[in-house]
C-alpha cells in the first residue's frame, strides 16, 4: 500500500510540469500592436553587404540607433539592425514598431521623412500656379480639391460599403464633371456643352469598359494592394467592379481636357465665322479635334507606359513568349486601361462638337432652351 501511494505521488511530482507546460504551450498569445511613429537616427554604423537566401542578390545591412519623437514610444531609444533603406545620423524617419506575442518586440525603418519636402515643392506649385495662372488657375485648384472630396467622401465610402462599384465609379465621375467644369469655367454656354458632353462620353465609355472587363475576365488582382485589400476586408469588395472604377477615374482628367477644349472651340469659330453654316462649323471644330486626338493619345499611352516602366523590364528579359506577356493579367490589365481611356477621349470629340455645334448661337450665346 505505501509502495502504492509512493509511486502515485512520484508520478504526480513528474507530470506536473508536464501539464504546466502543456497549459503555456496552449495559452493564447497576446495579439500583436502595430505603431508607426516617427524617429530621429542617433547614430548609424556603415553599411556592410549581406546575402539575401536563395538568391545571388545581396542588401545592405546596417545598425541603427534612433530616438522616437512621437507616439505611444516618445523619448525611447532603441537600436536594431536596419536592412531596408539606408539612414544616417541626424535623419528623421518613420520607424514600425511591433509588440506582442509574449513580449517580443521587433523594430524596422518603415519610410524616411518626405513630408517636407512634398510641402515645398506643394510650395513651389501653389506660387507658380497663383503667378502664372492667376484667378483661372485658383479655380481650377478649387476644381481639383472639389473633385478630391467627392472621392474621399463619395466614391471610396461607397465602394467600401459593397454597393455597386460600376455605379458609384459613373455617378461620383458625373459629379466630379459637373464640378469641377462650373467652378473652373463658371456658368456659361461652352461649360454646359462640355458638361453634357462628359457626362454622355462617360456613360457610353463606361458601359463599354464594364463588358470589356468581363469579356476579357479580368479578376482584378494585379497587385500586392489588391490582394492586401481583398484579406483586410474580408473578400466583401467586388474587385472587378474597383478595376473599373479605376479605369473611370483615370479617363476624367484627361476627357475633361479634351471636352472643354473642343466646346471652346466651336464658340470661337461661330464668333468669328458668323456666316458660316452649324455642319461647317462642325466640321471645322472636328478638324481642330482630330489633331488633338493624336496628341493626347500618345500622352495617355506614354503615361501609362511610364508608370508601367518596372513591369516592362521584368518582362524584358524573360523566356515567355511576347503573346502570352501580352496576354497576362498583369498587361492585359494595361491595355485594357489605355484602350479605354483612348476610345473614350476619340468618342468625345464628335460627341462635344455636335452638342455644342447644336447649344451655341452663331453670335457665341446659348440657344434658348440649351440651360
Amino acid at each position: 500500500m505505501k509502495r502504492a501511494l509512493f509511486t502515485l505521488a512520484a508520478i504526480a511530482t513528474l507530470a506536473s510540469p508536464l501539464a504546466v507546460y502543456a497549459q503555456d504551450a496552449t495559452q493564447t498569445p497576446p495579439l500583436e500592436q502595430e505603431y508607426l511613429e516617427k524617429a530621429r537616427v542617433l547614430d548609424a554604423s556603415i553599411s556592410r553587404p549581406q546575402p539575401i537566401g536563395g538568391t545571388s542578390v545581396t542588401s545592405k545591412i546596417q545598425d541603427i540607433q534612433i530616438q522616437v519623437l512621437d507616439g505611444v514610444d516618445t523619448g525611447r531609444r532603441v537600436s536594431f539592425s536596419n536592412d531596408y533603406t539606408q539612414v544616417h545620423a541626424g535623419e528623421i524617419i518613420y520607424v514600425r514598431h511591433t509588440a506582442g506575442g509574449f513580449g517580443v518586440e521587433t523594430w524596422a525603418v518603415a519610410d524616411p521623412y518626405r513630408l517636407d519636402v512634398l510641402l515645398g515643392l506643394f510650395g513651389v506649385f501653389l506660387v507658380l500656379l497663383i503667378l502664372f495662372g492667376g484667378l483661372q488657375g485658383i479655380r481650377g485648384l478649387m476644381s481639383l480639391g472639389g473633385s478630391l472630396v467627392l472621392i474621399f467622401s463619395l466614391l471610396l465610402p461607397g465602394i467600401y460599403a459593397g454597393h455597386s462599384a460600376i455605379l458609384v465609379a459613373i455617378g461620383v465621375s458625373s459629379l466630379i464633371i459637373i464640378v469641377g467644369s462650373y467652378i473652373t469655367h463658371g456658368f456659361n454656354r461652352t461649360t454646359t456643352a462640355a458638361v453634357f458632353a462628359m457626362v454622355v462620353t462617360v456613360i457610353i465609355t463606361g458601359l463599354g469598359a464594364y463588358y470589356v472587363v468581363h469579356a476579357a475576365q479580368l479578376s482584378g488582382f494585379t497587385s500586392e494592394e489588391n490582394v492586401y485589400l481583398n484579406f483586410n476586408t474580408g473578400g466583401k469588395l467586388d474587385m472587378i467592379g474597383l478595376l473599373f472604377g479605376g479605369i473611370m477615374i483615370g479617363l476624367l482628367g484627361v476627357l475633361y481636357d479634351i471636352a472643354i477644349g473642343q466646346a471652346i472651340a466651336v464658340e470661337e469659330l461661330l464668333r468669328a465665322g458668323t456666316e458660316m453654316t452649324k455642319r461647317q462649323v462642325y466640321r471645322r471644330a472636328l478638324r481642330i479635334g482630330r489633331e488633338h486626338i493624336g496628341a493626347l493619345i500618345n500622352t495617355l499611352a506614354i503615361a501609362y507606359v511610364g508608370t508601367a516602366l518596372p513591369l516592362l523590364l521584368l518582362f524584358h528579359d524573360s523566356t515567355a513568349s511576347i503573346p502570352y506577356m501580352l496576354n497576362s493579367e498583369l498587361f492585359a490589365t494595361e491595355i485594357v486601361r489605355v484602350l479605354i481611356g483612348s476610345i473614350g477621349l476619340i468618342l468625345a470629340v464628335p460627341i462635344t462638337t455636335a452638342i455644342a455645334t447644336y447649344f451655341i448661337r452663331p453670335d457665341g450665346r446659348a440657344t434658348g432652351h440649351a440651360h
